[in-house]
């Protein structure tokens, strides 16, 4: 089977599509940033440079061997009965076997396919490699934006704490402990922005594009309201799984090819050979050239080769059976791991929202108790310090589940 190259753009547009089904509406701009890595980047483009190579090979093996000229000159000129022999000429072609052009193109074509199948799934590794990066950079703009709003949080309590102070009600101490978490925060929240610009330098090399390009990121990732029903059927599918399909035709065609080559080969060809005259010859083919067609076989009597190669073949037929079903069991592991730590990312994600709320509660009793004078500001710093702890984990959910979604889409779409 041959393909080209608007057969494989088709295939990657229907892909893009059904990988980013689960997601649509959330992140418009990972989807461009994927078809402008799937177009830029310099593995795939070597991939496909690699398959148009094998393409055509098929061109190059669809050719007869090349044909034999000789000449030859007598430098003793021999006699003969019609004159003196002064030179020779001989062309000869030989031919392979009936079938052996065509199973040559046909093993050709078959490596070719293999190299498809590599192309698809180099493709599919850089859509969830551009995802997992976008996630990433996702997770680090929240996590800022939480640190931004919790360093403002706090400067609201310090300033509840210094007139607190003031009044008498609460100690220094309690405004250092404030400011003492502050500077925590900012620290954080400046380690992450550099954090930010080395996976936007990632980010943008999959894309092969300048490195200092920004990179916008959606504000907001929401958790979807239902699981999204799971094919496994389509996992026998999977192009991981195609290639060895793949390998094992190829093995097969080249016991095709063996076969034939196995065959005797034959050529034809002609001589002619130059005559001179000869003046004591009377009779009328006096000079007269030679023409003579010649036929030769080529046969394989010592074909040891042959039958090893046989045994070769189908010792790597099995070895290729072994090698897909382990790959297919190592698929099936990483799809169930999958399928599952997104369950547990959208339990993790319920449970931090739960306790995000309750924490927003205990935040508001004390904001309450500051008006009756009997703020506790260890208190405020312990649910400050779990209220981000929430909102952390809570972002780390919502990245852990399109992560694991990615994954899903990999191995079944």
């Amino acid at each position: 089977m041959k393909y080209n190259k608007n057969h494989i753009k088709h295939k990657v547009v229907l892909l893009l599509c059904s990988l980013f089904f689960v997601i649509q509406g959330n992140s418009q701009e990972l989807e461009t940033y994927i078809a402008t890595a799937l177009e830029n980047n310099p593995e795939i483009q070597n991939f496909e440079l690699q398959y148009a190579i094998a393409t055509e090979k098929v061109n190059e093996v669809n050719t007869l061997p090349n044909t034999d000229f000789s000449a030859s000159y007598f430098v003793i000129e021999p006699e003969t009965r019609t004159g003196t022999q002064r030179f020779k000429v001989s062309a000869k072609q030989m031919f392979p076997w009936f079938g052996t052009i065509t199973s040559r193109e046909n093993y050709a074509s078959a490596l070719a396919e293999i190299d498809y199948e590599a192309i698809v799934i180099a493709k599919r590794k850089l859509i969830v490699s551009v995802s997992e990066s976008y996630y990433k950079l996702y997770v680090n703009k929240a996590k800022q934006a939480v640190l931004i709003e919790n360093i403002e949080l706090l400067d609201t309590y310090e300033a509840l704490a210094l007139t607190s102070v003031e009044v008498g009600k609460a100690s220094a101490v309690d405004v250092f402990r404030l400011q003492i978490r502050q500077n925590e925060l900012e620290q954080l929240q400046q380690v992450l922005e550099y954090e930010f610009l080395a996976e936007q330098t990632a980010f943008n090399n999959l894309l092969n594009r300048d490195s200092a390009i920004e990179v916008p990121i959606v504000e907001s990732l929401l958790m979807p309201s239902e699981a999204l029903e799971i094919t496994t059927e389509n996992l026998a599918l999977h192009p991981e799984l195609l290639k060895y399909d793949r390998l094992f035709n190829s093995v097969t065609q080249s016991e095709l090819l063996n076969q034939k080559e196995s065959h005797l080969s034959f050529g034809f060809g002609i001589d002619y050979i130059n005559i001179q005259p000869d003046s004591d010859i009377t009779f009328n083919k006096n000079g007269q050239d030679i023409l003579m067609p010649t036929v030769s076989l080529s046969i394989p009597v010592f074909n040891k080769k042959y039958k090893s190669k046989t045994k070769q073949n189908k010792l790597q037929q099995q070895e290729i059976e072994f090698q897909k079903q382990d790959r297919l069991n190592t698929l099936e592991t990483l799809l169930d791991k999958a399928i599952n730590d997104r369950k547990s990312a959208r339990i993790s994600y319920n449970t931090q929202v739960k306790n995000l709320k309750q924490a927003k509660d205990a935040e508001s009793i004390l904001v309450r108790s500051y008006e009756t004078g009997t703020i506790d500001f260890n208190d405020v710093l312990d649910i400050q310090e779990l209220q981000l702890k929430f909102q952390m984990n809570q972002i780390e959910s919502i990245k852990s589940y399109y992560l694991q979604t990615t994954i899903i889409n990999y191995l079944i779409q």
